[in-house]
């Protein structure tokens, strides 16, 4: 298989995404990340679905997307597309990462209860740690207990910026 990815300018930086199709043509993210080196992310997409060849190719659909979330629109990532694959617990957590609201992040604690597995607060990290698809499994959205940052694939300042990003443009709940 063939992935094709590309790179855009975001205020925190270069993103680039690494994408497959599904069986309409839609873009399906495989791997993602602050980075302008496509290289950073075919090693963290699973065996199963690492590609045989990536191409660079001029736009992605989903960069649209991309794009919507920096200029404030924090939910157009909710429906675009990812495929991970792992053992039963992470693809799970991954699934459960999305629902976690933009402007309110939950603490490891906070996501291991939601995973219905409080006392897998380590696991829960490590489903964070282990996300390929960062933005669309908004994993920067879990914060160390006591309200730290915590870690990130792509550094602490870039989890910050989109923390605070969300908090600013989030809709409030009634």
């Amino acid at each position: 298989m063939t992935a094709r990815f590309t790179t855009v300018a975001t205020p925190p930086g270069p993103f680039t995404a690494l994408v497959t199709a599904d069986d309409d043509g839609r873009d399906v993210v495989l791997a993602s990340g602050w980075t302008a080196d496509v290289g950073d992310l075919v090693p963290v997409v699973h065996a199963s679905l690492r590609p045989a060849s990536v191409e660079r190719v001029d736009r992605l659909d989903v960069m649209d997307v991309v794009e919507a979330f920096h200029a404030g629109s924090v939910a157009a990532i909710d429906d675009v597309v990812v495929r991970q694959r792992s053992g039963p617990f992470l693809q799970e957590a991954w699934e459960v990462l999305r629902t976690v609201p933009a402007g309110t992040p939950d603490t490891y604690a906070a996501f291991a209860v939601r995973c219905g597995r409080p006392a897998a607060i380590r696991a829960a990290a490590g489903a964070c740690a282990r996300n390929a698809a960062a933005l669309f499994v908004p994993c920067h959205r879990v914060l160390a207990t006591g309200g730290g940052l915590g870690g990130f694939r792509w550094g602490t300042p870039v989890k910050r910026w989109l923390l605070d990003h969300e908090a600013a443009h989030a809709a409030v709940p009634v």
